[in-house]
């Protein structure tokens, strides 16, 4: 698989039965005012400045250059060397993955990027902290169409299990009921010998949700289950938390059971 068959693949996951989009329950939002960073970009050497605009929700997050318009969109992505490089009908902006990755973590939905001097995002302090301070020094404010509407923000909702690799490198995405208490954790190691094992994986217990150990126990299941064979995370107004430990009583159907959590 080519580094370009790559990049359609992923972008094709946007129309996989999969995925659906939804609402989250927020408004789409842009930057209170403009602001603009200046230095040198990673491979052309040159001086170059990327200045950040307001822009109308639906209009989304694109650059702007002299050859032209190009969405900050997957589907716009071309084969390129140590760098994540955007390109439509002759412009091109390289570069873009720092300024890119800042705009979506601050929430910044729509965005209007405008690059001078050449054609690269400048590299800075080679992260995305300073596009994040940035941001934040100016703020976000709720965007607007040109009729003075909002518009809600969507976001992925994943029905089952998908992935794209080339070579030894891969994107995987798997549907998640996540448990704060939990997080998202990831591990991965070459080899896996047996010190690893021990070390890294053989710790990792069986937890449940505290709220459901009623329904699980008249089910017939974890008859046998406690805090000292599982982690047993509480739901709190504020998210999820880990039990302490103390005892609790719960009927369920006339019959108590006793689980010290």
């Amino acid at each position: 698989m080519t580094l370009s068959h790559f990049f359609s693949s992923v972008s094709n996951l946007k129309n996989l039965p999969s995925l659906s989009w939804k609402p989250t329950g927020r408004l789409q939002r842009t930057l209170s005012s403009s602001t603009s960073r200046s230095g040198t970009g990673l491979h052309s050497g040159r001086s170059t400045t990327a200045k950040l605009y307001p822009a109308m929700a639906g209009e989304g997050r694109y650059f702007v250059t002299r050859h032209g318009e190009i969405p900050a969109s997957i589907e716009f992505v071309e084969e390129s060397a140590l760098c994540t490089t955007v390109s439509r009908d002759g412009a091109t902006v390289r570069t873009v993955e720092h300024l890119l990755s800042a705009l979506e973590a601050t929430g910044v939905d729509n965005c209007r990027i405008h690059i001078e001097g050449g054609d690269e995002v400048p590299l800075l302090d080679g992260s995305a902290r300073q596009w994040v301070e940035a941001i934040e020094q100016v703020g976000l404010r709720v965007a607007k169409d040109g009729n003075g509407n909002t518009m809600d923000k969507l976001a992925p909702v994943l029905h089952k299990p998908v992935h794209v690799w080339k070579g030894d490198a891969f994107i995987a995405a798997s549907p998640s009921s996540r448990v704060p208490a939990i997080g998202c954790q990831w591990f991965s190691c070459s080899p896996m010998d047996e010190n690893v094992y021990a070390k890294e994986i053989s710790p990792s217990r069986t937890f449940c949700i505290f709220e459901e150990v009623g329904k699980l126990f008249k089910a017939g299941i974890i008859q046998g289950g406690s805090a000292a064979n599982a982690s047993v995370c509480r739901y709190k107004k504020k998210g999820f938390g880990i039990s302490s430990a103390k005892s609790f009583e719960q009927t369920c159907s006339g019959r108590k059971y006793y689980l010290p959590v």
